[in-house]
């Protein structure tokens, strides 16, 4: 007896000096936590109804979308990243790692913001309007309109309602994520496949889209829905989501994937400046989900595409690590687009406007080597091995912690000295949630890191 309380005291003595030694270092502990506690009263004090837009001018007279050009009503949130579902992640993350409930009631709110912005389909559009939403509401009042998977847009604010779930016991919170989850299975093709808009408006929108990630971040919601809610139906979703990615692989010369494909399965024009062609980008985005699907599901079908995926994009770089976004059908060419000159192909990149140069990204690395990699390790391994090795991993060493912390510690410290005493982060003289949120999301590891030292 006497030896257990003799631990006990080593213990408490160890964990006291731990904290006594952590909270003099640079940046301090509660210098990190006091400044996001700040910057969270700011945010709170200039949502709508628990609703976030992405940018605001500094006297908030002005609200924004993703860019300058979208300007929002007074009622009006943004649903699209790094809208209301990423600042509600934000919130999410601080209640885990302080407990403060605080933030549990900002995710709440987040939360009742997006429930009441649902459309009465099930999805959600960019932006929402949140003005019937009222404090003592009850039942949320939906609205009719079409809803949209660009952009992470519906996926999102349901991963988001998600991870709520599992700190929220609320029965509008449940009804929202039923109906989404329903409305991500009515809004699924038979072969699989989603498209950038439901209910079909159209043209291109009706096109089945990996653009933007749009199928992939179905997929991925439709097995995160299954890993936490257990029903065989979600399940089924994401695997025809697998099997539309298989079917609508290029031949073996070409074996990537299009941006979009009309309804023939054939690569589709989407905007005036978005030729038919092999993406790249999408080309390594199918392969993170072929190897999400095949470890959610064990069955190797899923990683069968990806061979012949990978010998495409090894012939086919423009320079060492750099990749042109499209490739024509056939001949292999990059082809470009341009707003400027639209519904043509553009095959000599200097001929592209330097304006669509620098705006939609036709040459770059698009996560191409970490994405083949990543499928590398886990099919050496095996699925077994692979999950079994991330269940049981240890957790990293107190010296290993030490070294983490002491890297983004000057990272953090000038996010320290870039909040204001409003408790803003402004930068180009707009205050943008997407600054925010990448500020927060970093303090917050910060803190998991730093406590992680004081647990005993």
């Amino acid at each position: 007896m006497r030896s257990m309380v003799y631990r006990a005291g080593l213990m408490a003595a160890w964990v006291t000096l731990a904290a006594i030694a952590w909270a003099g270092s640079d940046p301090r502990l509660d210098a990190v936590q006091a400044a996001m506690k700040r910057s969270t009263a700011f945010m709170r004090s200039i949502s709508t109804n628990g609703g976030y837009c992405g940018i605001y001018s500094v006297d908030l007279k002005q609200r924004f979308g993703e860019a300058t050009y979208e300007r929002a009503r007074p009622t009006e949130i943004w649903v699209q990243p790094p809208g209301t579902p990423s600042i509600g992640q934000c919130w999410l993350e601080a209640w885990h790692v302080t407990r403060d409930p605080a933030y549990r009631q900002a995710a709440r709110e987040v939360a009742r913001a997006l429930v009441w912005g649902q459309r009465r389909i099930g999805g959600w559009d960019h932006r929402v309007d949140v003005a019937h939403l009222r404090p003592d509401a009850a039942t949320p009042v939906r609205r009719d309109g079409h809803c949209s998977f660009d952009d992470n847009v519906t996926q999102g604010a349901l991963a988001f309602l998600i991870d709520a779930d599992a700190v929220l016991d609320e029965p509008w919170l449940t009804e929202g994520i039923e109906l989404g989850l329903r409305f991500m299975m009515d809004s699924q093709f038979a072969n699989g496949a989603w498209p950038q808009w439901y209910p079909l408006r159209g043209g291109y929108h009706d096109y089945y889209t990996f653009n933007d990630g749009a199928i992939n971040d179905c997929i991925t919601v439709m097995l995160k829905a299954h890993a936490v809610y257990g029903k065989p139906e979600y399940l089924a979703s994401a695997r025809k989501g697998g099997d539309f990615i298989i079917a609508s692989q290029g031949p073996p010369d070409q074996a990537g994937w299009a941006q979009q494909y009309d309804h023939e399965m054939k690569p589709a024009w989407a905007r005036r400046f978005e030729p038919p062609g092999y993406c790249s980008a999408v080309t390594a985005n199918n392969i993170r989900t072929l190897v999400e699907l095949y470890l959610a599901t064990d069955d190797e079908r899923y990683l069968g595409p990806i061979p012949a995926a990978i010998r495409w994009l090894e012939a086919s770089p423009i320079a060492p690590n750099r990749w042109a976004r499209l490739y024509e059908v056939g001949t292999n060419r990059p082809i470009y687009g341009d707003r400027e000159n639209g519904n043509k192909i553009i095959y000599d990149y200097q001929a592209v406007s330097e304006r669509e140069r620098t705006s939609y990204g036709w040459q770059g690395e698009y996560g191409i080597r970490s994405a083949i990699e990543h499928y590398r390790r886990v099919h050496q391994s095996g699925a077994a091995a692979w999950k079994q090795r991330e269940r049981s991993a240890d957790p990293p060493s107190r010296s290993a912690t030490e070294r983490a912390l002491r890297d983004m510690a000057p990272q953090v410290q000038r996010v320290l000295d870039a909040l204001d005493a409003e408790g803003r982060w402004v930068t180009d003289g707009m205050i943008h949630s997407r600054t925010f949120v990448r500020n927060f999301t970093l303090l917050c590891r910060y803190v998991r890191q730093a406590r992680s030292l004081l647990d005993p």
